[in-house]
């Protein structure tokens, strides 16, 4: 191997250990606005260790898709992390078009989670599940619409290239304000499919507003710990994603300047949480829909430039 593929193996492990950290970053800015000192840092990974020491409970409706559908939702994240470049590297993985199959792996293990909610016969776990697939349905048309300015912005089609992309620091550009509203719509996709506020409450006890976490609630033991990890990993993944976006990043920072961003995404997912309340359910589908606005503002503002630089 040469170095870059060692230094993206290295980034790529290093996600994978430090995923459950985002989770207690958010929940200390949350502590911290709220004036209590709130959960250990690390509280995650203990929760993690314990879950996985305790055995699992099915209910006697739940067949074989409730008993596998963690594990394969986490598999699914595993291997869509695999075309993502970490560390300013290229993905050894990456080929033209594997967008496409990123998007694909992410939408597997949605798929395989609300199949197991459905499994279990609960009508609450049904009524998150309706609620999560429509959601994604909306947030769908934004990730591929920020893609599509990617690419127009880096002329590839694969994630490496696309994310990749800088103006090498020559200052603010045309054409870093289509990148800006990419990375606007992005961030709100980004919450969206983590499930955190304004459209999901993680915290939330109240079955009748839960999203997500109602359809883990029969959920103990391993295939628990698989979930919240695979939330923790997801939200690494994206937020990655989304600070990549950014029109001024140059592989040259290399790993600290992701890795910083990213951690400072999670603190403003805490601040967000902290200042604003869960919409409406009604109010979300508005939020998505604004979120497509940008990105198919950016997605023009591209084309346009791309074509007034000819």
């Amino acid at each position: 191997m040469n170095h870059p593929v060692l230094l993206w193996w290295g980034n790529y492990l290093l996600a994978l250990a430090a995923a459950p950290l985002l989770i207690g970053i958010i929940n200390k800015v949350k502590a911290f606005f709220a004036g209590r000192k709130g959960p250990r840092l690390l509280q995650l990974y203990s929760d993690l260790f314990k879950l996985l020491k305790k055995g699992t409970v099915y209910g006697r409706t739940a067949c074989g898709i409730f008993r596998i559908a963690p594990a394969v939702s986490l598999a699914t994240l595993f291997c869509a992390g695999l075309f993502l470049p970490f560390g300013g590297c290229a993905s050894p993985f990456a080929f033209s078009g594997d967008m496409l199959l990123f998007l694909y792996l992410l939408g597997m293990g949605r798929a395989m989670t609300v199949l197991g909610a459905l499994d279990t016969g609960s009508s609450f776990e049904g009524m998150g599940a309706a609620r999560e697939c429509q959601f994604s349905v909306l947030a769908e048309g934004v990730i591929l619409a920020v893609l599509g300015v990617l690419a127009l912005a880096s002329r590839r089609m694969d994630l490496s290239g696309m994310l990749l992309v800088s103006d090498g620091g020559n200052g603010f550009q045309a054409g870093d304000l289509a990148l800006l509203l990419a990375l606007a719509a992005f961030y709100i996709v980004a919450l969206t499919e983590c499930s955190r506020v304004p459209v999901d409450d993680p915290e939330t006890h109240l079955e009748l507003t839960m999203i997500h976490e109602v359809m883990v609630l029969d959920n103990s033991g391993p295939d628990l710990a698989f979930i919240l990890y695979g939330s923790a990993l997801k939200l690494w993944m994206l937020l990655t994603m989304t600070v990549l976006i950014l029109p001024w990043f140059s592989g040259a920072w290399g790993m600290p300047f992701v890795i910083l961003l990213t951690l400072l995404g999670a603190v403003s997912v805490g601040i967000m949480e902290s200042i604003m309340a869960r919409y409406r359910f009604l109010k979300v589908p508005q939020l998505l829909n604004s979120a497509l606005g940008l990105a198919v503002l950016a997605l023009a503002l591209t084309m346009i430039f791309q074509q007034g630089g000819k």
